[in-house]
């Protein structure tokens, strides 16, 4: 083979060569993924491999709709997963998806008792959820007393909302006895910045 032709022969070896890198690294390999995806990433691998926090975290995500689409379907398999591992907030929020049917049917007797193990654990919002179920008789029978009690709890720990409601109850002297004084106690307390 002539000298010339060999030289011919390597150039053109040479530059399918680099095309094919070429083409390879710009048709055919995945686009790097954004922070955002990464983090989604890390939190799935982090949920599927138990973690109670990021099942939660997960869960949120999907019932929000932030940076994932809003998926009540979703949001309850992951809160339900980390429900069963004894996290309140999950626990309360699956007692909020049932009381709204959000991606399940409507189901007043298991909202309640998502609301009762998550308020015993001290979840201020279930804690509130749960009197606001009981004074109100939604979906259960109305027993003021047992409102009180659970509204009493949530509002000890900030919930502007229960302390709103107490002060209601005290102005009605309903579930508690009536006492103006109390009442703008309760008020006041809630028009002062509770945590929710």
């Amino acid at each position: 083979m002539p000298m010339r032709n060999i030289h011919t022969h390597y150039v053109k070896l040479i530059f399918t060569l680099m095309l094919a890198v070429v083409v390879g690294a710009c048709g055919e390999s995945s686009p790097p993924l954004s922070s955002d995806e990464l983090k989604l990433s890390q939190r799935i691998k982090e949920a599927n491999s138990g973690d109670a926090n990021a099942q939660y975290n997960l869960g949120s995500m999907y019932y929000s709709g932030k940076d994932v689409p809003k998926d009540y379907s979703k949001a309850f398999q992951w809160f339900e997963k980390a429900a069963a591992q004894g996290d309140a907030f999950a626990q309360g929020k699956l007692g909020v998806m049932y009381a709204k049917g959000e991606g399940v049917p409507k189901n007043a007797a298991k909202a309640v008792e998502w609301f009762q193990k998550a308020a015993a654990q001290g979840n201020a919002d279930a804690q509130f959820n749960l009197g606001f179920t009981y004074y109100y008789g939604v979906d259960v029978p109305e027993d003021a007393a047992k409102a009180s009690e659970w509204l009493q709890k949530a509002a000890a720990q900030g919930s502007a909302r229960a302390q709103a409601q107490l002060g209601f109850m005290y102005e009605e002297g309903k579930g508690v006895p009536k006492d103006a004084v109390k009442a703008v106690e309760w008020y006041q307390k809630a028009a002062a910045g509770g945590d929710d």
